[in-house]
């Protein structure tokens, strides 16, 4: 850590804050429908505050982001976000109503709507000068890290503890205090005390001039088309046991291997990124393109196959797609981008999930035809993108 410097330092310090955020609510994320349960809580409950957390966890980003700019004070809103979204989780061990419990899961979402934009518009001006794409593509590594190893250490605590929730919860207090104290070690060592850098568009003053005199609007569209596109695995995972084509203690090993592959394919395409450009996540999306064919078959190696392209596919959304956003963003509003990047994708993610959920019911072929479709149409409007950057447009 001693040789690392400046731009460097930085991103891997917030990297190291976010892998010990990620053990802190990916851990909890698996075992609060079964904690619910056991508070008395029914399915319509677990379902509709699981339904609203994920709306305010995105929706929100897009105020917090705007707010954020325009006030300027981006690490007041980072400190008070993470503060929100860590400490939120350990609280969950001293609640014993199902009321008190979803107001705390609530809660910790909309700490991360808080602290997202701001934190993603910190990184971006620091990482200028070591190039955005292997920024936020080592970003993601540092974080998938920690959304690995958090599961993994909850499942130890209740084997340790005959299922206590309470004790589960209450062990997070750990690294979201390591987290919460690594922000301290962090502002000290920003490399740069604005959050915007941005070359192409710093002339640019408003979002309406964004709109009209860069590709932003149709980048936006095609994140949208991606995200809408791109199955959750719990849905896979569904689709695995329910057709009894993995066992329950192999689904969480392939869910393992794709954020293994999602973390080396960050690390390798931010790279890419960074020399090539947008051509890297087009050709990064037709290769994931097919996961959909592979991880709805009935055939153990093919899953293994379409698993590991969506953990491709998912390492490019988390690096690429968030360091040419903030090389889109115009000089001083970084996390209002954010913000609205976020919002699109969060709300497409959402959408696209229901109807392939409600689309798996009918037919899997048309499942899958939706999927690739949507990825088709996000592709072409990155072609869009891509051919405006050429032509200096």
């Amino acid at each position: 850590m001693k040789k690392l410097k400046g731009p460097v330092l930085f991103v891997v310090l917030i990297g190291i804050i976010s892998l010990f955020s990620d053990m802190v609510y990916e851990g909890a994320r698996g075992i609060t429908g079964p904690f619910l349960d056991t508070l008395h809580a029914n399915a319509f409950i677990v379902g509709l505050f699981a339904g609203l957390g994920e709306f305010i966890g995105y929706g929100l980003r897009l105020i917090s982001g705007i707010w954020a700019d325009r006030t300027k004070k981006y690490w007041t809103f980072v400190f008070s976000g993470y503060a929100l979204n860590l400490l939120s989780v350990p609280l969950l061990a001293l609640a014993g109503y199902w009321q008190i419990a979803v107001v705390l899961m609530m809660a910790e979402r909309l700490g991360k709507a808080i602290r997202t934009p701001s934190r993603d518009a910190l990184m971006a001006g620091a990482a200028a000068e070591m190039g955005r794409g292997w920024a936020f593509g080592l970003h993601e590594a540092l974080d998938q890290i920690g959304a690995t190893l958090g599961p993994l250490i909850m499942m130890a605590v209740l084997y340790l503890s005959d299922e206590n929730y309470p004790t589960a919860f209450a062990w997070t207090l750990i690294p979201a205090l390591l987290a919460l104290s690594l922000l301290f070690v962090a502002r000290r060592k920003q490399p740069s005390k604005s959050p915007v850098i941005s070359d192409k568009y710093k002339k640019i003053e408003n979002l309406p001039e964004l709109l009209h005199y860069s590709p932003f609007l149709l980048y936006l569209a095609g994140a949208g088309f991606l995200a809408a596109g791109f199955t959750d695995f719990p849905l896979v995972a569904f689709h695995l046991k329910h057709n009894q084509i993995a066992n329950d203690s192999l689904i969480p090993a392939l869910y393992a291997m794709a954020m293994i592959v999602d973390a080396m394919a960050a690390l390798a395409l931010g790279k890419l990124y960074d020399r090539y450009g947008i051509i890297v996540l087009i050709f990064s999306i037709l290769a994931s393109l097919a996961f959909p064919l592979f991880t709805f078959s009935g055939s153990l190696p093919m899953v293994v196959i379409g698993v590991s392209l969506w953990g491709l596919g998912m390492g490019a959304q988390e690096s690429i797609l968030r360091a040419i956003m903030a090389d889109l963003a115009p000089a001083g509003k970084v996390a209002t981008v954010f913000g609205w990047f976020n919002t699109v994708f969060g709300i497409a993610w959402f959408a696209g999930s229901a109807v392939m959920g409600a689309l798996y019911q009918i037919s899997l072929l048309w499942l899958i035809v939706f999927s690739m479709i949507m990825q088709l149409a996000a592709i072409s409007l990155f072609v869009m993108v891509f051919t405006k950057q050429r032509h200096g447009k």
